[in-house]
Formats: C-alpha cells, sequence, structure tokens
C-alpha cells in the first residue's frame, strides 16, 4: 500500500471514529432547538426550552451546586495539588517512584472504585452529609490530575535559579513566589481547568459520595429516568459547550508553551526580521 493510500485510510478512519463519538451529541443539540416537545418530529426553530431551563428552580439550585462545587473543589485541588507535586520533585528517584503509583492509582481506579470507596471513608468518619461529603469527594479525585500537570512543568524548571535566589538573600518562601510558581504557572492553570472540568461534569463519584446534595449531573439522570425531557437536551448542550471551550482552553494554553511552538515562534521572527532586512537594503 502506498503511503498516499495509507494516509487517505487513516484520515477515513479518524473522521469515521469522530462521526461516531459526536453524531449523537450533535442530534442532542439540534433537538435542543426543537419546538415540539418530542424527537419525532421537528415542529420549527425555537428556543423556548432554553427559558424554560432558566426558569426551572431544581435546575438552578442543582446549577447552584454544580458551580460552587467546581470552584471550590478546583481550587483546593490546585493549592495542595500544586504543594503536593513541588515536594514530590524534590524527593529522591525511589521514593519519588513510589509516590507517583499511588498518585497514577485513582486516576487509572474506575470512577466506580473512587466513589464506592468514598462513600464507605465518609460513613466511617461520620463525614456531614450532603454538600460536604460532595465537595470533599470532588476535591479528593481532582487533586491527581493537579499533581500529573504541574510535574512536567516543574522537571523542565532547573533548580539553579531557585538556588540563585538563595544565594541572593531570598528567604525559600519567597524564592517559591517570585522563581518557582512563575515558572510553573502554566501547569497550575492548566490543572485549575481541568479539575474545574472534572468536577464539573462528574457522575459516578458524586452519586456514591453525596447524599442529601444534588448536582447537575445527578439531577439530570433522575429526570432522564423520567422520560426525554427536552430540558435535558438544552442543559446537556449547554454543558458541552462549557466542557469543550474549556477543554480547547487547556489544549492552547499547553501547545502554546509546548518547545515545538516556541521554535516555531522564533522561525517565524526570525523570517520576519529576515524580510525587514531585505526591504531595508
Amino acid at each position: 500500500m502506498s503511503k498516499k493510500k495509507y494516509g487517505a485510510l487513516k484520515t477515513f478512519f479518524i473522521v469515521l471514529m469522530l462521526i461516531f463519538m459526536y453524531a449523537p451529541i450533535i442530534v442532542l443539540i439540534f433537538y435542543s432547538f426543537n419546538e415540539s416537545r418530542t424527537m419525532a418530529n421537528w415542529g420549527g426553530f425555537s428556543l423556548k426550552w432554553y427559558a424554560a431551563l432558566l426558569k426551572d428552580r431544581d435546575i438552578m439550585e442543582a446549577l447552584k451546586v454544580t458551580l460552587s462545587v467546581a470552584v471550590l473543589s478546583s481550587l483546593a485541588a490546585t493549592v495542595l495539588g500544586t504543594t503536593a507535586a513541588i515536594g514530590i520533585n524534590s524527593m529522591k528517584k525511589r521514593s519519588r517512584s513510589l509516590i507517583m503509583s499511588a498518585t497514577n492509582l485513582p486516576v487509572i481506579n474506575p470512577d466506580l472504585v473512587t466513589g464506592v470507596s468514598l462513600m464507605f471513608m465518609f460513613s466511617l468518619l461520620a463525614v456531614p452529609q450532603g454538600y460536604t461529603r460532595l465537595l470533599l469527594a470532588h476535591i479528593t479525585f481532582n487533586i491527581p490530575y493537579v499533581i500529573l500537570s504541574v510535574l512536567p512543568k516543574l522537571r523542565q524548571t532547573s533548580d539553579l535559579y531557585y538556588e540563585a535566589a538563595l544565594d541572593l538573600g531570598a528567604t525559600p518562601s519567597y524564592a517559591l513566589r517570585k522563581v518557582i510558581l512563575p515558572q510553573i504557572m502554566p501547569g497550575i492553570l492548566s490543572g485549575a481547568i481541568l479539575a474545574f472540568t472534572l468536577s464539573l461534569d462528574d457522575f459516578v463519584v458524586s452519586f456514591f459520595a453525596q447524599q442529601g446534595a444534588q448536582n447537575l449531573s445527578i439531577y439530570i439522570y433522575a429526570l432522564a429516568r423520567r422520560g426525554i425531557n427536552p430540558k435535558i437536551n438544552a442543559l446537556s448542550a449547554i454543558l458541552f459547550v462549557v466542557v469543550l471551550t474549556l477543554l480547547l482552553t487547556v489544549n492552547l494554553m499547553g501547545g502554546r508553551d509546548s518547545e515545538e511552538y516556541k521554535q516555531a515562534r522564533r522561525l517565524k521572527a526570525e523570517r520576519k526580521a529576515q524580510k525587514r532586512a531585505r526591504k531595508a537594503r
């Protein structure tokens, strides 16, 4: 098989895979603008289900819980995860490998295992039911993702800057705030956005951990069991757009911080300088 045919086959397979994954979501978003209550027929373009969504008190209450948990858990996980990443990076190789294995375990584990484990732990420790359990559960499963986002930036950062700051009279805390944190800030922001996104659409861990508090994913699950409601289509469309925007932001931030992107920027700047030099001649 020639390289041209092989490239066309790969492109076809990727396009087919994307269509298979995103076709149901596109259909859902399309019918969120349907005037009719059923998806069996198209009743014309309408925004009435989005208006009905905003007037639904139960959905707005679930939205408040979801956003507050996502913001608070992402902030707490970012602080704890960044601190843990700095500590892990300074460990010896064997200790670091052991801690990283424990850090990767919640990421690899199915959400079902994490949710059931948190449920048993909260019951054993008599953690207050409701919002507190939900918030602690989200902080717990977000921390490993923040650590994995910050550690690569720490490995790219040289320890010489920190040591030079100490030699010049800076205190460890001042050197951390003024030298280390600015260098790893892209990783911290990526981890915070990723934690917010994961918290926003989590269902399994929230379902097992919460008792009394209801976020959007649990509310949609309960609503869908009673039948298809057009308001679910509108709500799902909004969530999809929000999550997609956040993920694109994370990827763009990571791409702009990569060595390939920096090299491309340097080449572009050199070409502009060469053009200017030719014009000056």
